[in-house]
Parts: C-alpha cells; sequence; structure tokens
C-alpha cells in the first residue's frame, strides 16, 4: 500500500485505549475518514452514523462483542468489509466469523504490516471483488448452501457435512471468484491444529467434492482452492 490518503471511511472498534489510539493515529494516515468506538454498542451506532467502507473490530469488545456486532451489520450490510482481531484462544468463534464474510482475521498482537496487508485486501475487494449478499447460493445441479443454517441440500434432501467440510465449504463460498490460498484456509481454521498439515486439507478436499457436484472445487495450482459457481 503507497501511502496516499485512500478515499474511504474505516472504524476501529478496541476496548483496549492504548492500542486503539495508537492504530487509529496510523489509520488516519491512510484513510480519509477514520473512526474510534471503545465498545460494541458505540461501534453500531457509529456504523449506522457514519456508513464506514472497512471496520476492524475486535472480538472480546464490552456490551456487545464483535461476533454479535457484525452479524447485526450483515443482517442488512453484505459490503462493508470486516477485519476481525482475535485470539488464539479464539477458535471456537471461527466458523461464526467466517459465516460472516470477513476479509480477513490477525491472530493478536498485530504488527502494522499484517494490518497494512488486510487492509490491501479490503481496498482490492472494495474495487474488484463482488461480495455475495445472499443467504442460499445455487450450485449445479440443483444444489442449494444456506449461508445461515451451513445446510447444503441437492432437490431438499440434506446432505451431511462435517464441522470441517462445513467450514471449507463456508470460506469457499464466501467470495465469488477468489482463490483462497492454502495459508488462508489454515489461518482460519487449524491455526492450534500441528497435526493438520497440507495433505490434511487435500484429503478434506477430496471429502467434500465426493458431497458437491463435479468440478465444483477448483484447484489453482500452487496457488489454493476456489469453487465455481
Amino acid at each position: 500500500m503507497s501511502e496516499e490518503i485512500y478515499p474511504y471511511k474505516v472504524l476501529f472498534v478496541e476496548d483496549e485505549e492504548i492500542i486503539r489510539e495508537n492504530y487509529t493515529t496510523y489509520l488516519k494516515m491512510l484513510f480519509k475518514e477514520v473512526y474510534e468506538a471503545k465498545d460494541g454498542e458505540i461501534a453500531l451506532k457509529l456504523y449506522k452514523e457514519k456508513k464506514p467502507d472497512i471496520m476492524i473490530i475486535d472480538i472480546h469488545l464490552p456490551k456487545l462483542n464483535g461476533i454479535e456486532l457484525l452479524k447485526k451489520i450483515r443482517e442488512n450490510d453484505h459490503s462493508t468489509k470486516a477485519i476481525m482481531l482475535t485470539a488464539h484462544t479464539d477458535k471456537t468463534f471461527l466458523l461464526d466469523a467466517a459465516a460472516l464474510k470477513l476479509t480477513k482475521y490477525l491472530v493478536k498482537p498485530i504488527s502494522r504490516k499484517e494490518l497494512k496487508d488486510a487492509l490491501n485486501e479490503s481496498i482490492e475487494e472494495l474495487s474488484n471483488y463482488d461480495i455475495l449478499p445472499i443467504k442460499k447460493i445455487n450450485l449445479k445441479d440443483n444444489y442449494i448452501w444456506n449461508t445461515e443454517l451451513q445446510e447444503l441440500k441437492n432437490n431438499s434432501k440434506l446432505i451431511e457435512l462435517t464441522s470441517k467440510e462445513k467450514k471449507l465449504l463456508t470460506i469457499l463460498l464466501s467470495r465469488k471468484d477468489k482463490v483462497f490460498s492454502y495459508d488462508e484456509i489454515f489461518d482460519y481454521f487449524w491455526r492450534e491444529e500441528e497435526s493438520f498439515t497440507l495433505n490434511s486439507l487435500k484429503n478434506l478436499v477430496k471429502r467434500l467434492r465426493k458431497k458437491l457436484p463435479e468440478d465444483t472445487i477448483i484447484n489453482q495450482f500452487n496457488e489454493g482452492y476456489k469453487i465455481k459457481f
């Protein structure tokens, strides 16, 4: 990211004052308008008033946590970009977070480079990506993925999926035409599972492919996976 002022509005939500002040100062060097909030309720109010393009949200917030805050926003808005700040112990939150169409989640403590890279991705999405605002995604051969219920059906028949299969399907269907790198998939779901390897991911993809129409999951050689729909 070059050191220019981008014409976007950013809302930074963090309850730790020093962190919030430091990063708000940094963000003001990069963006036209920057707002800050110390808890989820203030953040929701500011979101409604200011309509930010990008939100950076800590999961653990007073009054309304980051997941609940984003759930409220996603009831009507699937285009505002969201970067979630989390801790290693937040693994139980990650499936919920994936369903909320995050641009990125970052494990604290975060470096400026990590934040900058995530902001770069948000800016690219604002320019290029079509974020799907729909609750049901139609795949080939009458397969339907319900993003709220996290259910896969074919001609109204429920297809049984494991929790990991649901997680993988959720991220691959969260953004149209995006190739998710192996590292992105690892970071989303298995950061704490040292035993989870590239071979484990390939085996998971192989199992999930058997439950989907042919050629739904596409492997971009040496890059990652995407879903064709």
